[in-house]
């Protein structure tokens, strides 16, 4: 295992997470989809479209060394996926957590397995490296469209239906190392290594 460098005193650190890209088409969808939603609920606060992705892995912060180990971590990670995912599709609509929820999002159907065993590898090889400490829930591949701008989440009720997707599938386009900068709009989210899928 090689060991994580850790933070020296006054050493910049970065937010980062990895996330698969959506194709332009599934972001297109996922905005109409939203957009009567929206004006429906005035405790939601749109992401801009460049932010629609599904998180891989969210890393937290780490000193600014970390950008190149982790960029040849997620590179030999998407290499080891076999260059493609293909089969995926958008699925249900939910509200997360499903108490209280903060977030609107959608999930993905994994129908071959691909993603999840993308995130299954790039985790087990972020843990082995001291990059992160994997989650005891099990991954639930999902776009979130909307979040709450309450601090303690919306008041959902219990009968409240979300409206089904159109059936979508497509293929993965990319896997990408974000850096997430916090500012007073919410976060903004800057690619540092884009790897593209075939």
């Amino acid at each position: 295992m090689t060991p994580a460098p850790s933070p020296r005193d006054g050493a910049t650190q970065v937010r980062l997470f990895v996330a698969l890209e959506l194709p332009s088409a599934v972001v297109d969808a996922l905005l109409a989809w939203r957009t009567p939603l929206l004006a429906r609920c005035g405790g939601l606060r749109s992401l801009a479209p460049e932010a629609l992705h599904v998180t891989l892995a969210f890393l937290g912060w780490k000193p600014a060394e970390a950008i190149a180990p982790l960029t040849e971590l997620v590179e030999a990670c998407a290499s080891a996926a076999g260059g493609s995912l293909a089969g995926l599709a958008l699925g249900e609509p939910l509200w997360l957590p499903r108490r209280r929820p903060r977030v609107l999002a959608v999930a993905l159907d994994d129908r071959h397995g691909a993603l999840g065993a993308l995130q299954a590898g790039l985790v087990a090889r972020l843990a082995e490296d001291g990059w992160h400490e994997p989650e005891a829930r099990p991954y639930l591949p999902h776009v979130t469209v909307a979040r709450s701008r309450e601090r303690n989440g919306l008041r959902v009720p219990r009968d409240a239906v979300l409206p089904a997707l159109a059936t979508l599938t497509f293929d993965g386009s990319a896997v990408v190392l974000y850096r997430s900068r916090l500012e007073r709009a919410g976060a903004r989210y800057e690619p540092l290594f884009v790897r593209r899928l075939a």
